[in-house]
Order: C-alpha cells, then sequence, then structure tokens
C-alpha cells in the first residue's frame, strides 16, 4: 500500500518485532557487539605509524580516480608508514589480508580508503579487531561514495579530490587516541504505560520478545478507546472480538504484571535505568526501575458542540451511528454526514484520519441494510487515503452523494417546531454558489480526536507535547518512534490521531525500539561522547541548559559538570557553547580538527 516515509519507518520496525518473535529475542547491533580478535595493542605511547589502504572496488574507483597518483601523494604526508592499493572490493578475504598487514609492519593507525559506507561498520570492526587495533583508531574515507559516484566530468578533478579526502584522514587519524566506550547495566523491565490498544500491543510484544513488563493503567479496564468502537476498515474481525483476544492474552502472559488504577507521578534517570514513581489510587507509591518506557496513553473522541449535538436525539456522532448499525437499530431513510466537525480549524487545525473513512464505512452499511436510502456526506476534502479510495468509490457507486462545503460557509441543520428534530440541513455548493436543501430524518457528525491530558506526565518523563496537546517526537520522518530522551518511546493516539490498524504497527514497532535497545545486558557508550576538562570548567551550566538528550549534568555546589555518557549521543552542542574550551569530544578534538582543515587547505 502506497505509505509516507514516517508510516513506512513504523511499519518496518512493526515487521522486525514479529521476525523477532521468531527469534525470541533481538540480535545486538554491531555497535554494541564485540568482536572477537586478538588481545588489544597498547600503542598509546607509541609513535604514529598511519597505514594507508586505497582499494578499488574491482575496477570501480579507478576508472574515474588516479590511485596510483593518490598513493604517491599519501606517501608523502608526515606518519604514514605504508601505502598499498588493492583491487579487491574490501570483502572479508581483503580485509583478512589487510590485518595481516597491518600486523607484521608494526602499523598503529588504519586509513581505508574505497567502499566504506556504514553498512560495512561489523566488517571494519572485525578487521581492527584481528589487526589487535582500538576500533577509534581507524579513519575510512568513502572514495566511491564521495568521489567516483559524486565527481562529473574532469578525472583530474576527482584525483585531486581523492587526495585531500585521504590526507583529511591522515591528519586525523593521526591525533586519535585509543577509546573504550563506557558500559553501564541495563534493566530488562519495560513500562508500559496505557492500556488501550496500542498499550495491550506493545505489552504484549515485549513480553513475547522475552521482557518482563509491567502494564500501567490509570483506569480500572482495559482497552480504552477501542471498547467503543463498533467497526473498522479492513478488519476481519470485530473490535470487540479483537479486544478480548487482546486482553485475554496481555492478563495470560507470565511476563506483564498489570497496574490498574495507578499513574505515574514522577521519574527519572536514563535509558536502562529509569527510576519511576508509581501511584495507585489506594496505597502507598513505588519506585520501581525499568530499562525502557513506552508512552501509548491514547485520545479521546472529541464531543461536538455544534448541530444541536445533545439537544436532538437525531443529532448523533459516526461512533454512535456504528453503535446503532451493529445493534440493529431502525436507521431513517435520508442520513445525512457532515465531516470536519470541530476539526481542521482553529483551536484544532489537524485532521483525525479516520473521520471520512469510518464515514464511508457507514455509508455503505446502511445502504447494505437499505439501497434506496439517501445518504448524503458534506465535506470539505475526502481523505481516505491510500487503498481506503476503494471503500470511497464503492460509496460513489452504490449512490452515496459528496457535496462539497467550505468552512466559511458551514451547513446549517434545521428542524421542526419545538422538537429539535432535524427536517433538513442546508449548504452552500461552493461550484453553485448557491444553498442546497436536503432532507434528513438522521445527521452523522463526524468528530475528531484529541489527546488525553498528557502535560503532567511528559513533565515527569521530561517530554514534549506539541501545540495540540500530543507527544512530540524526536524527528517526524526519521525517528517517529523515540523521543529526545533516549529509551521512551511513544504509539497510538498519544502521538496522533490515527485508525486502529496503524496504531497496532505503530505499538509494535515502539516494543521492537525499545526491545532492540535491551537486548544486551550493558549499555554501550557512542564513540564519539563529550568530554570534560575539570580545570577549565567554571560549572557555568551552559552545557546543561543546551543538551537535548539531558546527558549533561551539574549540581548545585558541583566545581563541574559531568557527562553521563550512556546518555550521550556525540551531537556536539555542549562543545560548541563551552566558553572555557573545556569540552571536548572524541575524535573531534580542537588540535585534531585543525589539523584536519589544514589538510584539506593543501
Amino acid at each position: 500500500e502506497p505509505k509516507d516515509i514516517p508510516e513506512t519507518v513504523v511499519e518496518a520496525s512493526a515487521a522486525a518485532a514479529e521476525a523477532a518473535r521468531l527469534l525470541r529475542r533481538p540480535e545486538q547491533s554491531a555497535e554494541e557487539t564485540a568482536p572477537e580478535g586478538r588481545e588489544e595493542r597498547d600503542v598509546a605511547w607509541e609513535w604514529p605509524r598511519v597505514g594507508v589502504f586505497l582499494c578499488d572496488h574491482y575496477g570501480e574507483i579507478g576508472q574515474v580516480v588516479d590511485l596510483e597518483a593518490v598513493a604517491a601523494a599519501a606517501r608523502r604526508l608526515p606518519n604514514v608508514a605504508l601505502v598499498q592499493v588493492r583491487q579487491d572490493g574490501l570483502d572479508p578475504a581483503g580485509l583478512e589480508e589487510i590485518a595481516r598487514v597491518v600486523r607484521e609492519e608494526g602499523l598503529n593507525r588504519v586509513v581505508l580508503a574505497g567502499y566504506t559506507d556504514l553498512r560495512r561498520e561489523t566488517a571494519f570492526r572485525e578487521m581492527m579487531a584481528a589487526a589487535g587495533l582500538n576500533f577509534n583508531l581507524l579513519e575510512r574515507v568513502n572514495l566511491r561514495g564521495e568521489v567516483a559516484g559524486a565527481v562529473v566530468g574532469d578525472g583530474r578533478v576527482a584525483t585531486e579530490k581523492a587526495k585531500a579526502l585521504v590526507a583529511m584522514a591522515v591528519a586525523g587519524v593521526v591525533r586519535r587516541w585509543p577509546f573504550r566506550p563506557p558500559e553501564e547495566p541495563l534493566a530488562q523491565r519495560v513500562l508500559v504505560i496505557g492500556g488501550g490498544l496500542a498499550g495491550l500491543t506493545a505489552a504484549l510484544t515485549l513480553a513475547d520478545l522475552g521482557h518482563p513488563v509491567d502494564l500501567v493503567e490509570r483506569s480500572g479496564e482495559l482497552g480504552g478507546q477501542l471498547r467503543q468502537v463498533h467497526s473498522v476498515w479492513g478488519a476481519s474481525v470485530t473490535p470487540a472480538e479483537m479486544l478480548a483476544s487482546l486482553i485475554e492474552r496481555v492478563q495470560g502472559h507470565p511476563s506483564i504484571r498489570l497496574r490498574m488504577q495507578t499513574e505515574v507521578s514522577a521519574a527519572s534517570g536514563r535509558l536502562g535505568d529509569f527510576r519511576v514513581t508509581l501511584t495507585p489510587a489506594e496505597g502507598e507509591p513505588e519506585e520501581e526501575v525499568y530499562g525502557a518506557i513506552v508512552v501509548a496513553t491514547g485520545g479521546r473522541e472529541v464531543t461536538p458542540t455544534e448541530y444541536l449535538y445533545g439537544e436532538s436525539e437525531r443529532v448523533v456522532t459516526q461512533r454512535q451511528l456504528s453503535a446503532m448499525l451493529a445493534e440493529g437499530k431502525e436507521i431513517p431513510d435520508d442520513v445525512v454526514m457532515i465531516q470536519c466537525v470541530g476539526s481542521r480549524e482553529p483551536g484544532r487545525p489537524y485532521c483525525s484520519r479516520i473521520c471520512c473513512t469510518q464515514a464511508v464505512v457507514n455509508a455503505l452499511a446502511i445502504k447494505e441494510r437499505n439501497p434506496d436510502a439517501r445518504v448524503t456526506i458534506l465535506f470539505r476534502e475526502v481523505r481516505t487515503y491510500g487503498f481506503r479510495e476503494d471503500a470511497y468509490r464503492e460509496a460513489r457507486e452504490k449512490g452515496v452523494v459528496f457535496l462539497r462545503y467550505e468552512l466559511e460557509h458551514k451547513p446549517e441543520v434545521r428542524v421542526s417546531g419545538s422538537n429539535l428534530q432535524p427536517v433538513e440541513v442546508v449548504v452552500r455548493e461552493p461550484i453553485l454558489g448557491e444553498e442546497v436543501v436536503i432532507p434528513a430524518g438522521l445527521v452523522v457528525l463526524s468528530v475528531g480526536i484529541e489527546p488525553n491530558d498528557n502535560r503532567a506526565l511528559a513533565e515527569a518523563l521530561g517530554l514534549e507535547v506539541d501545540d495540540n496537546g500530543f507527544f512530540r517526537e524526536e524527528h517526524p520522518k526519521m525517528r517517529p518512534l523515540d523521543f529526545t530522551q533516549r529509551g521512551i518511546f511513544v504509539c497510538g493516539l498519544a502521538h496522533s490521531p490515527r485508525p486502529a490498524d496503524e496504531t497496532v504497527l505503530m505499538a509494535q514497532g515502539a516494543a521492537m525500539r525499545a526491545a532492540s535497545l535491551l537486548a544486551k545486558e550493558r549499555l554501550v557508550a557512542q564513540r564519539t561522547v563529550a568530554q570534560v576538562n575539570v580545570r577549565l570548567c567554571s560549572a557555568c551550566g551552559l552545557c546543561v541548559e543546551a543538551c537535548p538528550y539531558g546527558a549533561r549534568v551539574l549540581e548545585p555546589g558541583d566545581p563541574y559538570a559531568e557527562v553521563v555518557e550512556a546518555l550521550c549521543q556525540g551531537c556536539g552542542v555542549c562543545v560548541a557553547v563551552c566558553p572555557n574550551g573545556a569540552s571536548s569530544q572524541v575524535g573531534f578534538a580542537m588540535k585534531q580538527v585543525y589539523d584536519v582543515l589544514d589538510a584539506a587547505l593543501g
């Protein structure tokens, strides 16, 4: 099905979760798996001996770049002890040979220039381990992507660019030191906040992946909004059957601990060590430790204040109409549906994504019961996206009438006498520029979804909410499930309005994101963590304010700031704001950066 980028990323994580269920526990990533190899040599105090390996990638790079000329230039660089031009593509056999050369020649720094994209990091780690060197003593130059595949025209330009990139890599790696990322313990229990469709799905997915789960629900029953839904587009079972199956599996799972009528009142800590205070409706607060948190606090249907809703029993919402259809109640022959009630206008400017599809599904259900029924849908824009468009076309074919209206000219519901029974709806048709009068025995309002009150929880967890009250993710396209605070994830209506099928996928994806981080017993920090020179730090606190990940700590009375290495993502913001130069970053020391710039400028 056609999808936008966020849905594609979410669905990929959900697919990974289903695959991981079969494997029981996710495998460790390349960043966290220590490859086996020779004992690491202590080269911290050796004079730099750099080996430069230019790899042709089976002739692909050599067609554009004169590698012999690049090699000749590299041999003239300071601290370069060996330069080789290789014809292989850095395949396992080639990397094994490079490791052998590094050992035999006593090299203590390595520059790989060729096809060196990040997808091959595991192989490069294994090569450095086999060579007996710390991985931080490797520098890579992607000649294939940055030179051969990017420079068009004169090969001399490509060759000069390759020379400059290799010179920069050599200058940078000379000032590198062995670095062993610190490790922190990881708690394996996961907290899932919210017992609706998203929370139940996330908890069950995590438990199936082998993680103990605490499922916290502030009300006295599970199910959330799904309890009030009577039809789901494209589902093979009813919402009631879906919910009953979910609840039965969750309640019977040995790894899931239900905590009903309980709320999160306070939280602190980091990925792998979140200290969360749970406050039950009756009893004393308890502090628990969790490795990760999934936020699935859900949302609710907006209560309309227009079109006589609440005053006339003949004015209902789409959800109420679904209940009437499910219960077999009589539906009048003339039905008028009004879309975007209270949505996509000031105060609630977003689209709830479910209203148009629900209106079309209900219209088809009415037509199926009574083919002669007259159903009219008044819309601003029909948003039956993806394969839901098929339902829209079917509705048109079966005689459902769609009339557009504009926000400036909302429909008017007219009633008869004092009994407030709708008899007709008047709408201004924008193309004709005239009013159209439609008989109405039943007026159905398509209302949107709004978030539950998330601000107190957001404050407790240190998260952000957007202007509409939904939780704000780290990046809407690249990290739609993650918060800036590492180890906390969001899914379902807590994130944004969405249909049930997308809620399930998002919950599975969020569970997989949490499980992938907890698939090991210890948390390994980034290779490029920030550091503090305590002799230069004045405890001004600017780095604490600037850090987007909460990885800087400065308690009252402390003489200098500290880095929580497990949270540091190596973004470098703290280094940029430090007025004293007390903050630095592994791999980006000031002298190292200057040397690289000097090499770039020739």
